[in-house]
């Protein structure tokens, strides 16, 4: 397969990933429906993590993401928090200015940073899928190497971009209650993927 081929199909297999619901696409939505440009913000905070991240898998770094201590503190430290994040939406009742909502808000580049590092399904992915595709683009040479790690970011951007846009214009037209009603939506998910990041690490601790 030629470069061209290559990036065609790293592009169709990090979409599926990148368009997975899961908890940084709530945090988009959430983050996008005060700020417009969040998903951008947020994408910057995840590449932060996941470019060096690609290379480091590189060296025999994707081996320490299955284990399972490893699993066991990301899982808390992510679970923990969305908790905080999701709570403190649901205790939002007053859109932008609440204090309690300002309270639990990381801030978009924070969140895509925090996301990456404490997503455990984020990691076994790059442990798993990414480190083939990472293998298989360090084979065809250097600079599919770097391509395939620009494509990879790039549709993150574009995705959460979509996602925070969206959310931003939608709740801005339909009113402010509909953006309160966003808010606790995507207050009520995080708190459910962090009570869940949380559960599966105790049940690997419990299993050790």
């Amino acid at each position: 397969m030629g470069l061209t081929g290559f990036l065609l199909k790293a592009i169709g297999i990090s979409l599926s990933g990148v368009m997975a619901p899961g908890a940084v696409t709530t945090a988009a939505i959430a983050q996008g429906a005060r700020r417009r440009w969040a998903g951008v913000l947020m994408a910057v905070g995840h590449g932060i993590v996941e470019i060096p991240l690609i290379y480091f898998i590189m060296f025999g770094l994707g081996v320490l993401f299955q284990a399972g201590w490893f699993r066991i503190i990301v899982g808390l430290f992510g679970g923990a928090f969305l908790v905080w994040m999701g709570v403190g939406m649901l205790r939002n009742k007053g859109g932008d200015d609440s204090p309690s909502g300002r309270t639990a808000d990381a801030g978009p580049l924070m969140t895509g940073l925090i996301l990456s590092i404490g997503n455990p399904y984020f990691l076994l992915w790059w442990a798993t899928v990414g480190l083939n595709l990472a293998l298989e683009a360090r084979h065809l040479g250097w600079l599919a190497f770097v391509l395939f790690a620009l494509v990879h970011w790039l549709c993150d951007l574009v995705w959460l971009t979509i996602l925070s846009f969206g959310s931003f214009h939608g709740t801005h037209i339909l009113g402010p209650r509909s953006q309160r009603i966003v808010l606790q939506v995507c207050g009520i998910a995080l708190t459910l993927f962090g009570v869940h990041f949380i559960y599966r690490a105790v049940e690997i601790l419990r299993a050790a």
